[in-house]
């Protein structure tokens, strides 16, 4: 399954790493469609750190160097899981401010803007099976329970022979305490 799991990561990270590349390089094409949305959490922004830049070309081109590194990431299978969730955090804010296909009064720009959308959405479906993917080995959920359940059975035995080796102790304590003269 290695080999299915490596050209999928390579096939759903290409569309990041090339877009990231794009809007890194050109991020003034982007700027008055994403400027509503940015305008929006401008105040989020400044309220989680005011050194975070609110310039729409800027945040521009970090979500663009952060899908080029995620998705580069994530194709070499490195850092899998997360890189899939932060591949799919960049793709929400980009998918509500490019295809808002709602808005679009052009019945063929909104027939295309609904199907970016919806294309966004079976990638976004895809990072989140990425991101739950353990490859074939026990998540953490699993291998935490099997844990304890080992642990809770280790301690039970370590009960059950504190407890023999004590009866045996007792035991051997009475007996000695009989010979005794007395």
């Amino acid at each position: 399954m290695k080999p299915v799991r490596s050209l999928a990561r390579a096939m759903l990270s290409g569309i990041f790493v090339v877009g990231g590349c794009r809007n890194f390089t050109n991020p003034e094409r982007l700027a008055p469609t994403a400027k509503p949305i940015i305008d929006r959490v401008e105040p989020l922004l400044e309220q989680v750190n005011p050194r975070i830049p609110t310039d729409t070309v800027t945040l521009i081109r970090a979500t663009g160097a952060v899908q080029v590194g995620a998705g580069l990431l994530f194709a070499t299978g490195k850092l899998t899981r997360p890189m899939a969730l932060v591949l799919a955090g960049t793709l929400v804010p980009v998918t509500l401010a490019g295809h808002r296909f709602w808005e679009n009064e052009d019945p063929l720009a909104r027939a295309n803007n609904r199907v970016h959308f919806l294309k966004n959405l079976g990638i976004l479906g895809g990072l989140l099976l990425a991101a739950a993917d353990t490859q074939g080995k026990p998540g953490i959920r699993w291998r935490t329970g099997h844990r304890i359940g080992h642990s809770r059975r280790s301690v039970q035995r370590a009960v059950r022979s504190a407890r023999r080796e004590a009866r045996v102790a007792a035991a051997r304590a009475a007996s000695t305490a009989r010979r005794l003269p007395g």
